[in-house]
């Protein structure tokens, strides 16, 4: 435990950190109060662990790093929790705006990733130009057998006005790249004019390419909308890739939605194609009003599984196309392993397109059921994809096609792995009365104000564990005989830490002895010894309850003045919870000598408990 506290002590006072702010200078120190001007020297100055805190306000390149790049990021961290950080600083949203960026007319980029390792949060990224016939990136993260630009996190990202793609991933040879999380990011407004391969053919949302090994890419909470092309394009991918909680809306126009590029194809979700075989995972994803397809295989020979989807109102639902490798110009069926596989799926309508080749149940079309307004809480989209998200940047909570109380589709589908509520999983992307939970990221390195958030790489996100209930308390322990003091109730079984048992209360004072005899004139009685307190139970342990101390203290006889008079006062009993003991004399007022008696016995017990802690 020592050596793993100093180990993570050096590493938390080894990681600096710096700050950049459109005010600033890249000849200051970089600090808070001095900051540099531009990302690209927080970039050249970080080491693996540190974090560049980014201000708010926007920054306007005018010359890049790299002919082809406004910014270059060939830096890498070395493991997920030792990355470089780039954040945007609490609370403040920092925009780049590349308009004005002077480009070579090859295929350029705003921000140009070679590096691994690295962490991108709350950015704005924008209107990246097109000088030449290729079409640009907003951000270009290109691996190669010797830079594989692997295992990057991008976060909380707002991409757009674009003349190409918003967020482009590409692998380019043996041995590169993968291992990504593309979490809670918008890409949208994306439009490549004048490129090369026809009006509006390659802006896409994101796009994911060329990855031949390597381990797999998590896209979880994205949305596309209003990009030329496509919203999610996978093509010529070999690594599969898991894409979950994401939406795409009305790709394949331009211009906030009013028009379709003469070659823009207009997908929501195009997951091809691969010449392998591989197998990519579709779930829980909602595509509407795209001009081509909701969701597409787009070619490839192998299939994909598709689960718990909702296509609606799009050209076509679901387009399951297949080619052999390689020929494009063929259509094929796919048999064995290499299936689609659909389970769980709503189209509305059901209007889908190359369906063989597919081992598709329990979809509205194999139910034969008929999607209807009335099965969902709502149909207009007014607002929903262009939403305010979370404060933990997840997707908005939104009505749009979730399912009514009454809708057909709950509890009519098969158990594919995922959670769900009722007798049998429901139809679609959005289980009903299911519990949202947000897809926080991870903690953000630094100490001014990381950001926070369950930040497990891979998988669906997993709620954090609840605290255990605090321990019930111990009983109140019985006293002792002769007024002793009753031993402390056992600790409460801990949920995560238990409340400490309630303390036995300590038994009475020892009631007085025999009073003195008096003779007829009624002479007082002797003052009785105080009783020695009994001493107190050890703390039980969890989850029994404490008993009471055993240990007799003997009794004394009373501390009040005994009343006077010839006999001996009979003997009571007490309560049991008060634990046995002397007689009960009878009591009179209390007199200011007896108060100082019961002062100096008070001070007795303490003293005496003081040295049994010892």
């Amino acid at each position: 435990m020592v050596v793993l506290l100093s180990a993570a002590m050096a590493r938390s006072a080894s990681a600096a950190e710096y700050y950049v702010a459109p005010t600033g200078n890249d000849s200051a120190a970089g600090t808070m109060a001095a900051p540099f001007a531009t990302i690209q020297r927080g970039h050249d100055v970080a080491s693996a662990g540190d974090t560049v805190w980014i201000r708010g306000g926007t920054y306007r390149p005018t010359t890049g790093k790299a002919s082809n790049a406004g910014f270059v990021f060939s830096k890498s961290g070395t493991s997920d929790t030792n990355r470089i950080h780039f954040l945007a600083y609490p609370g403040e949203q920092p925009v780049f705006d590349f308009s004005q960026l002077q480009l070579s007319t090859s295929t350029a980029a705003g921000f140009y990733v070679t590096g691994s390792w690295l962490h991108f949060k709350g950015l704005e990224i924008m209107n990246v130009p097109m000088p030449g016939g290729s079409s640009n990136n907003g951000i270009w993260n290109y691996g190669t057998s010797a830079s594989p630009a692997a295992n990057n996190f991008y976060e909380n990202l707002n991409i757009h006005h674009i003349t190409g793609p918003g967020l482009s991933i590409a692998h380019n040879g043996n041995g590169a790249g993968g291992g990504h999380l593309v979490l809670n990011c918008d890409s949208h407004d994306n439009y490549d004019p004048n490129s090369s391969q026809g009006d509006g053919q390659n802006a896409d949302g994101f796009g994911h390419h060329y990855q031949k090994t390597g381990p797999s890419t998590i896209y979880r909470g994205c949305r596309a909308w209003w990009n030329s092309d496509d919203g999610f394009d996978w093509i010529s991918q070999e690594v599969p890739i898991i894409l979950e909680n994401c939406w795409a809306m009305a790709n394949g126009y331009a211009d906030s939605g009013t028009r379709h590029p003469s070659s823009a194809n207009g997908n929501g979700f195009k997951m091809g194609s691969s010449q392998t075989g591989i197998r990519h995972v579709v779930r829980n994803s909602l595509a509407w009003k795209n001009y081509a397809s909701g969701f597409y295989a787009n070619h490839s020979s192998g299939g994909n599984d598709w689960y718990n989807n909702t296509s609606y109102m799009n050209g076509t639902q679901y387009n399951m196309l297949a080619s052999p490798p390689g020929d494009s110009s063929m259509t094929i069926t796919l048999t064995g392993d290499k299936v689609h596989r659909m389970r769980n799926n709503i189209g509305f309508p059901n209007r889908n397109s190359n369906m063989m080749g597919v081992d598709t149940m329990f979809n509205t079309w194999d139910l034969n059921i008929t999607p209807a307004n009335g099965d969902f809480a709502s149909t207009s989209d007014a607002n929903v994809i262009m939403g305010p998200r979370k404060a933990d940047g997840s997707l908005p909570d939104v009505t749009f096609m979730h399912l009514a109380a009454n809708s057909q589709m709950i509890n009519k589908g098969t158990d594919v792995g995922l959670p769900f509520v009722g007798s049998a999983p429901d139809l679609g992307a959005f289980e009903y009365g299911a519990v949202t939970t947000g897809t926080g990221g991870t903690t953000g390195g630094g100490g001014a104000g990381g950001t926070t958030g369950a930040g497990g790489r891979g998988g669906t996100t997993g709620g954090a564990g609840t605290t255990g209930a605090a321990g019930r308390g111990g009983t109140t322990g019985s006293a002792g005989r002769g007024g002793t003091g009753g031993g402390a109730g056992t600790t409460g079984g801990a949920g995560t830490t238990g409340a400490a048992g309630t303390t036995g209360a300590a038994g009475t004072i020892g009631a007085a002895g025999t009073s003195g005899g008096a003779g007829t004139s009624g002479g007082a009685g002797t003052t009785g010894a105080a009783g020695t307190t009994g001493t107190g139970g050890g703390a039980g342990t969890s989850p029994t309850t404490g008993m009471g101390g055993s240990t007799s203290g003997t009794g004394g006889s009373s501390i009040t003045t005994g009343t006077g008079g010839s006999g001996t006062g009979a003997g009571g009993t007490v309560p049991d919870d008060m634990g046995a003991g002397g007689c009960a004399c009878s009591v009179e007022r209390p007199t200011h000598a007896s108060w100082l008696w019961l002062l100096a016995g008070l001070a007795m017990i303490v003293a005496r408990r003081r040295r049994a802690q010892r």
